[in-house]
């Protein structure tokens, strides 16, 4: 509990990962991939219920062992390439109503630690927002992106009638979102159907920490930063 409200957190893990199979259950530093973000939830003050949503029977087990409740088992229908994650956490809040905010933490984000998990809520019900999300420098600034016309001729993403900066610290902030922790306040969140919109607010984190595993060469990187820990 956070502020006298009560905290859900929402582990989403779905089985039949085709980029890299078994991808939530790879063993990682001596564990399955998902229990880096159970071990970082647990040890969050705030959270006071941490459940799973997923539906794979050895995900379920293994997060169960891993100290992680199982209340369900998510049906199949939200499970496949056409679900939206956003389904899936109002489906949860739907079979776990009653807590004032969710946090979702997906277990492809392993380096987020406790401190991103506190931060993030502490930004919440600090502001005036409904929902605060997780986010990293950008690493190519939009104002140097561009597309092509039918021609092929580059065309600016930005505002075209605008002097493009030269030199990266003229540069405006830009922010790119990480996927490693989003927090709202869930009435907010079921009428709004997203953790984006005009009331969420950003929470920087280190880029360190906000690796996303999706491809294999993301786990030969995350095996390399935990190499480097001291």
């Amino acid at each position: 509990m956070i502020s006298g409200r009560s905290v859900l957190g929402l582990i989403t893990a779905r089985g039949g990962s085709k980029g890299i199979p078994g991808k939530n259950l790879l063993p990682i530093g001596g564990k399955p991939l998902i229990q880096w973000t159970i071990d970082a939830a647990r040890a969050s003050n705030y959270i006071d219920r941490l459940i799973l949503s997923s539906d794979d029977i050895e995900i379920m087990e293994a997060a169960a062992t891993g100290g992680c409740e199982v209340p369900f088992q998510r049906d199949a229908y939200l499970s496949d390439d056409t679900a939206s994650s956003i389904d899936v956490v109002v489906d949860a809040l739907q079979r776990v109503p009653g807590y004032d905010i969710v946090v979702l933490l997906q277990p492809t984000s392993p380096l987020r630690s406790t401190l991103d998990i506190n931060g993030v809520l502490e930004r919440l019900v600090s502001s005036d927002a409904s929902a605060c999300v997780t986010v990293c420098a950008a690493e190519n600034h939009p104002y140097w992106t561009f597309r092509t016309d039918k021609n092929g001729y580059l065309l600016r993403y930005v505002d075209q009638s605008s002097t493009l900066p030269t030199r990266r610290q003229d540069l405006p902030e830009a922010w790119c979102l990480n996927g490693a922790v989003y927090a709202a306040y869930s009435r907010w969140l079921l009428e709004n159907r997203s953790f984006l919109g005009t009331q969420t607010i950003a929470h920087p984190m280190p880029p360190e920490r906000a690796l996303d595993i999706d491809t294999p060469a993301d786990v030969e990187r995350l095996i390399a930063a935990l190499q480097q820990r001291p």
